[in-house]
């Protein structure tokens, strides 16, 4: 339940009640105990409000990040965040699956299920990753094959699991490429051991879905129930027991509960 609400993966809060960290109604939590939305929990003696944290349904946007905006809820410079421009909920709260550095753009997926969030960004899932790279320099085809062989960073060795040429004119060249985990950096720093600086990166597909066409940066969308169900079964998650909404209901809801900050609004009118 704690894991479905976003404080943390199934892991990280086994560990919580194994350190003794966590009370249920005062009494000191323990692995297998069941708890109730109605149930006083507390992490460090700090009350988690559980109530207010369980999803009413599970649900899945997909935002075209700009760049310029940081994947984080706050930020002490004050710079703008990710979740400025998402629609705001009633019960829970978005979880970001995966990350974007603040100069790449594209395809950033949201849930409200940290589950299937968890799911999604473990590694041991290898979830696709495609991103539309464009490179600053001369490549070899021996230095493309050593990309896809395998080099090795300063955290350890890595490789793209497929680079396809995409074109270009002059001394900038596109390339589209996928890997399978998200290590910080890692598709630029890939690409500096080519000898090449990355120019623009755009992520443009995680897993079964793609960057829509038609999806302006700054935008969001929420997930058809297609797209979910094709996420869902990815990830080894249970479709929700609950009966779905109507498209035109659920379209209803997100549009009504989406409000941008003005920040982010003017923002955008100068892009």
């Amino acid at each position: 339940m704690l894991a479905a609400a976003g404080f943390g993966s199934r892991r990280e809060i086994e560990g919580w009640i194994v350190a003794g960290r966590l009370s249920v109604n005062g009494h000191t939590a323990r692995l297998g105990d069941r708890i109730m939305p109605m149930d006083r929990l507390a992490l460090d003696g700090r009350l988690l409000k559980l109530e207010r944290a369980i999803p009413a349904k599970r649900q899945v946007i997909l935002y075209h990040k700009p760049e310029g905006e940081l994947t984080t809820r706050k930020d002490p410079e004050g710079r703008p965040t990710v979740f400025e421009a998402l629609p705001r909920l009633r019960r829970g709260r978005w979880i970001s699956i995966g990350r974007l550095d603040f100069n790449t753009s594209g395809l950033l997926l949201f849930t409200n299920d940290g589950e299937l969030a968890n799911r999604l960004m473990h590694p041991a899932h290898e979830i696709e990753r495609e991103y539309a790279v464009r490179v600053l320099g001369k490549i070899t085809d021996e230095q493309l094959a050593a990309l896809t062989k395998g080099v090795r960073l300063e955290d350890g060795m890595a490789k793209f699991d497929a680079v396809r040429d995409a074109g270009g004119e002059g001394a900038n060249h596109w390339y589209h490429v996928t890997l399978k985990e998200g290590r910080n950096r890692e598709v630029r720093r890939l690409w500096e051991t080519a000898g090449v600086t990355v120019s623009r990166l755009i992520r443009i597909r995680y897993g079964t879905l793609s960057l829509p066409r038609n999806l302006p940066r700054g935008g969001c969308r929420e997930a058809t129930e297609e797209e979910l169900h094709a996420l869902l079964e990815l990830a080894g998650v249970a479709p929700s027991p609950a009966a779905p909404a109507t498209a035109r209901h659920r379209a209803r809801e997100f549009k009504r509960h989406s409000r941008p900050t003005r920040r982010h609004h003017e923002k955008n009118q100068h892009r």
